[in-house]
C-alpha cells in the first residue's frame, strides 16, 4: 500500500498494443516520480486474453484480493479476436469496476496543441464527460429464452436512486471546479421508466447546486452536439451506455482514440481506482511498434493526480502537450510515422 514516499500499482498490460503502450507509459510515469521524488512500485499481472485460453478465465480466482491490496490499477488493452468480447470484459473490467465500487468513469477530452479534430471548424474544445460505471444499462440481469415464436432475449436496466444520485453528484461537483456548464444525456422521451428517473434524480441534485448551469438533453441531439459544435460543451454526465458512446465519439472529434484517455473511479478512496485508454488492444498493428502511447500515459496522469500527486499529473500533461505539437512526433493514428518509442522518448525528455 501506499508510502511516504511511494505507490504500489497493479499494471496489467493486457493484450495487443497494450504490451506496447503500457510499458512506455511506466517508463514516463516512473521519470516524473524520479523528478518529484516519490517511487512507482509495479506489480506486473499477465492477466489478459490470453491468459484466458491458457486458464479458462481473465484472472485467477484471488484476482480481487490481489489488486484490492495496491493503490491503483493501471490497465493496458483487453481483447483478442479469439475471445469474445463480453467474456473479456464480464471477466476483467466489470468484475474491477463492480468489487471496488468505481461508480464513476470520467473521460476527459481535448483536442491538444498541434492536433486537428476531424471536424472542419472546430478549432478547440475540452469537455469532461462523467459516466455512471456500474449500474444502468450494463446489467446482467436478463437472459435469453425460447418460445413458440422463436427465440427472445431480454436485457434489463437498473437504476438506483443511490447509484444515480453519487455520479451526478460528481459530475455537478466538477462542472462547480471548472467553472463552467453540465449537460445531462437523456432519453425520456422514449424510456418511460429509467430516463424519467434519471433526470428526477438529476433535478434534485443540481438544486444543490444552484451555481452550475445545467440542461437536459435528448442523447440523439448531444450526439449530433459533439459533432457539430463541442466546443460549447463542458461537463456531460450521462448513464453507463450513454456515457460510453459520447465518450467513444468525443474522443474521435479530438483527433484519435490513440490520445483518449479514461479513469475508473471509487471517489472515496475506500478501493483502488483503475486507470485505461479508450482504445482498444488493435491487433491490426500489434508488435509493429507503431502504437500511439499517448492515451495510456495520459491515464497516468489522471493516475497521479487521483493518488494526490498533482504537480507530478501535471508535468506529464504539458509533456504530451509539447509531445503533439510537434509534428515529427506523431504516429501513424495521427497522420505521422514517428514509432512508439520516438514518443515515449520525446515525453520523457520534455517532462518538466
Amino acid at each position: 500500500m501506499s508510502g511516504v514516499d511511494g505507490h504500489l500499482i497493479a499494471a496489467i498490460p493486457g493484450d495487443g498494443i497494450g504490451k506496447e503502450v503500457l510499458p512506455a507509459a511506466q517508463r514516463v510515469l516512473d521519470a516524473v516520480a524520479v523528478r518529484h521524488d516519490f517511487a512507482l512500485r509495479w506489480c506486473e499481472l499477465p492477466w489478459s486474453c490470453s491468459w484466458y485460453t491458457q486458464h479458462g478465465a481473465m484472472m485467477p480466482p484471488d484476482g480481487i484480493d490481489r489488486l484490492g491490496e495496491t493503490d491503483a490499477i493501471f490497465l493496458g488493452a483487453v481483447g483478442s479476436p479469439g475471445v469474445p468480447d463480453h467474456i473479456s470484459l464480464w471477466g476483467l473490467h466489470i468484475p474491477i469496476r463492480r468489487a471496488f465500487d468505481q461508480y464513476v468513469n470520467l473521460r476527459p477530452v481535448r483536442l491538444l496543441p498541434g492536433l486537428a479534430s476531424s471536424l472542419r471548424e472546430c478549432e478547440a474544445f475540452d469537455v469532461a464527460i462523467v459516466r455512471e460505471n456500474t449500474e444502468g444499462e450494463y446489467s446482467d440481469v436478463g437472459g435469453r429464452f425460447a418460445t413458440p415464436d422463436g427465440d427472445v432475449a431480454v436485457q434489463e436496466s437498473i437504476f438506483t436512486r443511490r447509484g444515480c444520485e453519487r455520479a451526478l453528484r460528481y459530475a455537478f461537483d466538477l462542472a462547480r471546479q471548472r467553472g463552467g456548464v453540465l449537460v445531462s444525456a437523456t432519453k425520456s422521451n422514449g424510456l418511460m421508466h429509467t430516463m424519467p428517473f434519471w433526470d428526477e434524480v438529476t433535478a434534485e441534485v443540481a438544486a444543490s447546486h444552484p451555481d452550475v448551469k445545467w440542461q437536459r438533453m435528448h442523447i440523439d441531439a448531444l450526439t449530433a452536439r459533439f459533432i457539430t459544435h463541442p466546443q460549447d460543451l463542458d461537463v456531460v454526465v450521462g448513464s453507463n451506455l450513454f456515457g460510453d458512446i459520447l465518450g467513444n465519439i468525443a474522443a474521435a472529434v479530438s483527433g484519435s482514440l490513440g490520445v483518449a484517455p479514461s479513469a475508473n473511479l471509487d471517489p472515496t478512496g475506500r478501493f483502488p481506482s483503475m486507470f485505461e485508454p479508450v482504445h482498444g488492444s488493435a491487433p491490426d498493428i500489434a508488435g509493429r511498434g507503431v502504437a500511439n502511447p499517448i492515451a495510456q500515459v495520459w491515464c497516468g496522469s489522471l493516475m497521479l493526480d487521483h493518488l494526490g500527486r498533482e504537480k507530478a499529473a501535471a508535468d506529464v500533461l504539458t509533456a504530451i502537450e509539447t509531445v503533439t505539437a510537434d509534428p515529427a512526433l506523431r504516429t501513424r493514428d495521427l497522420g505521422g510515422r514517428a514509432t512508439t518509442k520516438d514518443v515515449t522518448s520525446a515525453l520523457v525528455d520534455a517532462l518538466p
